[in-house]
Order: structure tokens, then C-alpha cells, then sequence
């Protein structure tokens, strides 16, 4: 059996009533590759599925995955969904990771009559203007076919689309029926949409619950943004965000989240009282009430965003590092080369930085997103977070777990504020450092760094800036042979600045 579907995603047929739809994912599956599924019983109830990239002279095999028919979960009755369940996709020795594969079906939110079902509603948001569809009765693929349009006041904003399982149908016989229950939504920033060009593409709905992320289906949005003036709309990347007042007289963080729950609050009325209405849970939902409050996974998650951005300065480093210790003679060449016409020419310096940055933009072009950018859990840290973790972020405020559960959490805080607050110490210490060159605690010090700064100066007044330039690039580049182990003697100098921690309690 082959399939090519139109875009990036790669469905499974259905070839047993018991199994759901799927999907492929992994590094290598692009828009161009064919899914080929080679379905055999090894044993009597052992199904394998292979992945292979479509080729004119030879299929290439991408990975392989075994189900045990008997540990698949049946459909009772036979058109209830499944549960998502992502699968391993392994090479032919069974011990390298190839991609995931996932048995997929839509999810009943609420049972009815003895079967699951579920009542979907989407909700759209953008700026002050909400907008709600119609409720799709009992289908586990709901289809609105409706079209909204807003006028886009800034091209840096986002509009939020939220899937809502309407509970307030026929009495809603699950527990706690009286709320909507959440289905999933998308955020896709306006920005990064082409003008005039129409996105065409199914968005994953994922809900983070207690015991880890669920992906609850998909929705197909096909997304238009259009500009009468381009020049105008370029222009409006050169104004600031917010009015004027509120850089004038800025408000406090304490104001910031007053104001916030303040419009909550109103929103939330004003939309209850539409038809049919919008209930408060669905406000906070699309309006992300709560993401302020603790969360280790939100930590962890922010944490290792900071460390990606800085990843390309310490990749910058590296390489720097690599080129004085000569890892490549011929780079290192061109780039004395480079360095020798940069300090005879300055004026070719910025000229140089901006042709390099035009070539990276450029460069870069290559692998640009096809598709607006959707959630996205591994950036959240949703699959990997800890039970406990998940349980503590949707504990009420103030708590209502036991004291011991508390205590535990209370001390595994203490430990990762610990480690921020040395961190903190460190950062400070350099600062400290840097402050006493002058300031004379360390007289001796102080003295060394004076007479160095008059020497320094008699040396650059009689000396051309040209020669000082490339004696010192010349001397950081030099050949590892004229290096030693040992740390600098300006490193050691200040290394031994005196800071403030002697003086803290």
C-alpha cells in the first residue's frame, strides 16, 4: 500500500477495524517521501510496519516497528476512538532510534446513552474580537466550514483558535459536566505568514493534563493574511508596542498583574452574556490565566529556551577557541589573513559584519518554515516532565495537598533556588571584582591596575592603534607552541580582586 499525502504528514490506512488512524514523524520524513507500509504476521499475532523512502532505484529503509495484536486495545463498540499512543520506530537491529510512529483516533470527552461522544465548538480570538462556531452534535470529526475575517492592527500579533467540547448539551453526564472541557488550541503569529499566500494545514490539539500531554486530534485551518500596503506595513515594525503613556509613566509588576486579572474578569462577563456564551474556564484558557504561577516544568523549559539562545555565542567561542589552537592551519591562515587587511583597512570592518550577517540571512533562507509554527512539546518539556511535577503545577492556590507532599515539594524548591542563588553569587562576584580595580580595597591591586592604566596610555598616545590592533590579534592567535597550560596573568589578576562575599553573613 502507498500513500503520498499532500504535505508533511504521513497517515496510516486503516486496514483493521480495531486500529486507529496514525501518523509518522521523525527527523528524515520530509514533504517529498513516499510512506510505503509493508504490514506482515511474523507470528500469529504479530504485525510489522515498515517505513521506507520512496526512490526510483531503491527504496530506502527508514525504521520498522512490531505491535503485539493481542496488547492493542480493542474498539468497543467498534466506532469509539482510540486513545494517541506513539510507538518506537527502531533500524533493523532493533537499537537506534528512527522517528516515531503513533496510533491515533479521536478521543470521546463525555459519555452518552453508554458510548463515548463529543460535542465540539471552536473558539476564535484575536484582539478584542471573539468569535465562536456552531457545536458539531456527537462526531468525533466535526467540520464548520465557517469563515471569519479580522482587520490586523499590528502584523506582530497572534490570533489563538481553542477547540471546546460543549458540555452543557443534554445534561453532560460525566462528572463535573458544568464546565467545557478543553480540546486543545493553536497560537500562530501573524508575522510569519507570507502575504497573500493561503496556509493550508492541520494543526495538532495538545492538553496538558496530569498525567502528561495528550494530543486530543487535529484541526484543518486554511489561514489568509493579506495587506493593502506593504509600505505601511513595513513601517509599523519601527513603532513601539504599547501607547505612549505607558512608557512615560510605567506601570509596576504589581499593576501589570492587577490589570491583567482586572480584564480577565471583565471579558469574562461581557462574553456570558453573548449568544450562546462564552464561559469563564474558556476565557482563561484562551487568555493563558495561570501561566504566571510556578512551574518546574515551565522552568526547565525557559531555562533550556536561554541556553539555546546563547548556544550560538558559545558555538562562536568554540570555534574562536579552535582557531588559536590551530585545530585547522589553513582556517586559521585565512582568518590571519582576514584579521591583518581588517586592522590595515578598518573602514572595511562594519562593511564586513554586515555582508557576513546578509550571507547567513540568505544562507539560512534554505530551511525557513513551510507552515506556521504550532505547539510544540518538547520546547514545553511536556513529554518528558515528571508525574509529580504535572500534579504540583495543577495544584490549587493556596495548596490543597497533605503536609508531606508539601514538605517534599517545599525542600526540592529550596535545592533549585540554592543552585540559582549561586549562580546569582558568582555572576555578582565578577561584577564586585570588575567595581574594585578602583576602588582601592585592595590597595596593592588597586596600585598595579593605576600604573598599568598610565602606561597603557603613554603607550597608545605614541604608538599607532593600527600596530597595538594587530600586535594584540597576533598575540591571541599565536601558535599553540608559544602557549602555556596555566591560566593568563590578567586571569589570575583578576581572579584575585577582592569581591563582597567576605563581608556577608
Amino acid at each position: 500500500m502507498m500513500q503520498k499525502p499532500p504535505q508533511d504528514d504521513f497517515l496510516l490506512k486503516e486496514t483493521n477495524p480495531h486500529l486507529g488512524g496514525g501518523r509518522i514523524t521523525g527527523d528524515k520524513l520530509t514533504s517529498t517521501y513516499d510512506l510505503v507500509e509493508q504490514m506482515q504476521y511474523l507470528y500469529a499475532s504479530v504485525l510489522e510496519v515498515t517505513v521506507k523512502d520512496k526512490d526510483l532505484v531503491k527504496d530506502d529503509f527508514i525504521g520498522r516497528v512490531f505491535f503485539d495484536m493481542n496488547e492493542i486495545p480493542k474498539r468497543v463498540p467498534p466506532d469509539s476512538p482510540l486513545a494517541p499512543q506513539w510507538y518506537r520506530l527502531e533500524d533493523r537491529k532493533g537499537d537506534k532510534f528512527k522517528g516515531e510512529l503513533m496510533l491515533a483516533g479521536l478521543m470521546p470527552m463525555k459519555a452518552k446513552d453508554g458510548r463515548g461522544t463529543t460535542d465540539a465548538y471552536c473558539v476564535a480570538k484575536y484582539g478584542q474580537k471573539w468569535v465562536r462556531t456552531r457545536t458539531i452534535i456527537d462526531s468525533f470529526t466535526p467540520k464548520w466550514n465557517e469563515q471569519y475575517t479580522w482587520e490586523v492592527f499590528d502584523p506582530c500579533t497572534v490570533i489563538t483558535i481553542g477547540v471546546f467540547d460543549n458540555c452543557h448539551l443534554h445534561g453532560g453526564d460525566k462528572p463535573g459536566g458544568s464546565r467545557d472541557s478543553r480540546i486543545g488550541k493553536v497560537r500562530i503569529r501573524l508575522s510569519t505568514l507570507e502575504t497573500d499566500r493561503v496556509y493550508t494545514h492541520s494543526y495538532p490539539l495538545l492538553v496538558l493534563h496530569r498525567n502528561g500531554v495528550k494530543k486530543m486530534g487535529e484541526i484543518h485551518l486554511a489561514v489568509r493574511f493579506t495587506c493593502s500596503s506593504l509600505l505601511n506595513m513595513m513601517h509599523m515594525y519601527s513603532h513601539p508596542l504599547l501607547p505612549k503613556m505607558h512608557y512615560i509613566h510605567p506601570l509596576t509588576v504589581s499593576q501589570l498583574d492587577n490589570l491583567r486579572h482586572q480584564a480577565t474578569v471583565i471579558v469574562s462577563m461581557r462574553l456570558s452574556r453573548s449568544e450562546p456564551p462564552l464561559r469563564k474556564e474558556i476565557v482563561e484558557y484562551m487568555l493563558d490565566v495561570g501561566s504566571h504561577m510556578w512551574s518546574m516544568r515551565r522552568s526547565k523549559a525557559n531555562f533550556f529556551r536561554i541556553m539555546n539562545v546563547f548556544g550560538g555565542i558559545m558555538a562562536i567561542g568554540k570555534w574562536f577557541d579552535q582557531i588559536c589552537n590551530w585545530k585547522n592551519p589553513i582556517t586559521t591562515v585565512l582568518i590571519h589573513i582576514l584579521f591583518i587587511i581588517l586592522v590595515l583597512y578598518p573602514e572595511l570592518i562594519l562593511p564586513t559584519i554586515f555582508l557576513y550577517l546578509f550571507l547567513i540571512g540568505v544562507w539560512y533562507y534554505r530551511w525557513r518554515s513551510r507552515h506556521p509554527p504550532h505547539m510544540d512539546t518538547r520546547l514545553s518539556h511536556a513529554e518528558s516532565a515528571h508525574p509529580d511535577e504535572l500534579d504540583e503545577e495543577f495544584d490549587t492556590f493556596p495548596t490543597s495537598q497533605s503536609a508531606d507532599i508539601v514538605r517534599m515539594r517545599y525542600d526540592r524548591l529550596r535545592s533549585i533556588a540554592g543552585r540559582i542563588q549561586t549562580v546569582v553569587g558568582d555572576l555578582a562576584t565578577q561584577g564586585e571584582r570588575l567595581q574594585s580595580l578602583l576602588s582601592w580595597r585592595d590597595p596593592r591591586a588597586t596600585a598595579l591596575f593605576v600604573l598599568f592604566c598610565l602606561i597603557a596610555a603613554i603607550v597608545l598616545y605614541i604608538t599607532p592603534f593600527q600596530v597595538v590592533a594587530l600586535l594584540i590579534g597576533l598575540y591571541v592567535l599565536r601558535h599553540p607552541r608559544f602557549r602555556h597550560k596555566l591560566p593568563s596573568v590578567p586571569l589570575n589578576f583578576f581572579r584575585r580582586l577582592p569581591a563582597r562575599t567576605d563581608s556577608m553573613l
